[in-house]
């Protein structure tokens, strides 16, 4: 793959002048979801797929765009002094976005580029290929540019570009996961105070089987900000009689206690699912500390329903993937994962039952959905780097 890129940036870019490859891993969430913008905790971790890039500094204020997953879209071109959102610049809005977040941050870049990528994440998935192309490009920025930047910088410029730039109203956690990956390890972050810690993820004689529903989806057109803006109305009906940072700050019992005051039923169940997911995601870390799968499996499982009955994010193509999961032998634990309305599911598997798991969930997805869910055992990888 890596070869292939290089080839196609002389190709395309020309083989002028010295460029340089780097690479930024997908991510895929264990449990803790819809609560990072809740100011709850999350327990991510990034993947050894990812997205590769090759990029040049030019003379001039040119930026030119060439992603060979998108090669019909052909080459993309924009300016320094026009870094606005423009529909037709499809995928290279997210690079694009991170150049102007660190344009606002005060590191203008003083010239354009050139940009190859490619990545191996499956396309619209859940397992944050945009987050992947987002920390990718703050790479090759902070490096080809010389700017000094760490990870937690990293992921805010990421975040505040997708927020502020492509107008997805994501929270944190797929930036940080991303831009602070650690192999065989997943990151439990307080997505309130961005304090986190490394947890090793002991999985003796078990594997990470992701499962893409491949239905195809688009965050900015999905009901994503729909959710946060009920969480957002839910809590300031909350914080009317009682003062609350974050659905982070509470535990289910006080949110029992104050639940009364929010005005809508709907938004009642999106604030329980926050509060409650919080909760289950400090209990999962404990229970893998402990080296307790069995309990981390119960806890995924029961972040499922909470996410398919309260906070109604999941639709048939992911309920039939992970129904069917709990069913099959040697499933420690299975539930959804990412934004949901289609994308991936996340399950626990004991290794000798991975080949039939793959076979038996395939086939009873296939056959009630019309057509083929894609499965992929994952491995546990490092943050982004040069190679």
């Amino acid at each position: 793959m890596i070869e292939k890129l290089r080839q196609t940036f002389i190709e395309t870019m020309g083989g002028e002048g010295e460029f340089y490859t780097f690479f930024a891993p997908g991510r895929v969430n264990l449990i803790g979801e819809h609560t990072d913008y809740n100011g709850g905790h999350v327990f991510p971790c990034a993947l050894t797929v990812g997205t590769y890039g090759a990029a040049r500094k030019r003379t001039d204020k040119k930026l030119r765009f060439y992603s060979l997953n998108f090669q019909s879209i052909g080459m993309i071109e924009s300016d320094l002094s026009e870094l606005v959102y423009k529909k037709e610049d499809d995928w290279a809005n997210y690079v694009k976005g991170v150049i102007w977040a660190f344009k606002e941050a005060g590191m203008a870049i003083d010239t354009g580029m050139d940009f190859v990528c490619v990545g191996n994440i499956p396309n619209k998935s859940g397992l944050s290929s945009s987050a992947s192309l987002e920390i990718l490009t703050c790479k090759v920025i902070a490096d080809i540019f010389k700017f000094d930047v760490d990870g937690v910088q990293a992921a805010k410029l990421g975040q505040y570009g997708e927020n502020h730039f492509v107008g997805v109203n994501c929270g944190i956690m797929d930036q940080f996961a991303i831009a602070m990956g650690k192999a065989d390890h997943g990151i439990f972050l307080d997505t309130a105070t961005l304090e986190y810690k490394y947890v090793p993820v002991h999985l003796a004689g078990y594997r990470i089987v992701i499962g893409n529903t491949n239905k195809v989806r688009r965050l900015e057109d999905s009901k994503y900000n729909e959710r946060r803006s009920q969480c957002e109305t839910a809590l300031a009906d909350i914080r009317k009689i009682y003062p609350v940072q974050s659905f982070g700050a509470l535990t289910v019992e006080a949110f029992d206690r104050l639940a009364h005051a929010i005005k809508d039923p709907v938004n009642g169940r999106r604030a329980r699912h926050a509060v409650s997911e919080n909760q289950r995601t400090i209990q999962a870390v404990k229970a893998l500390e402990n080296n307790d799968l069995t309990t981390f499996g119960q806890l995924m499982n029961a972040s499922h329903v909470s996410l398919r009955d309260d906070y109604e994010v999941t639709g048939i193509e992911l309920d039939t993937l992970v129904e069917a999961a709990w069913q099959q032998e040697g499933v420690v634990g299975a539930r959804m994962t990412g934004a949901g309305f289609g994308g991936c599911s996340v399950s626990i598997v004991r290794q000798d039952c991975v080949d039939a798991f793959i076979k038996n969930v395939g086939d009873i997805y296939k056959k009630r959905i019309g057509y083929a869910a894609q499965f992929y055992v994952v491995e546990i990888g490092d943050g982004p780097k040069q190679l």
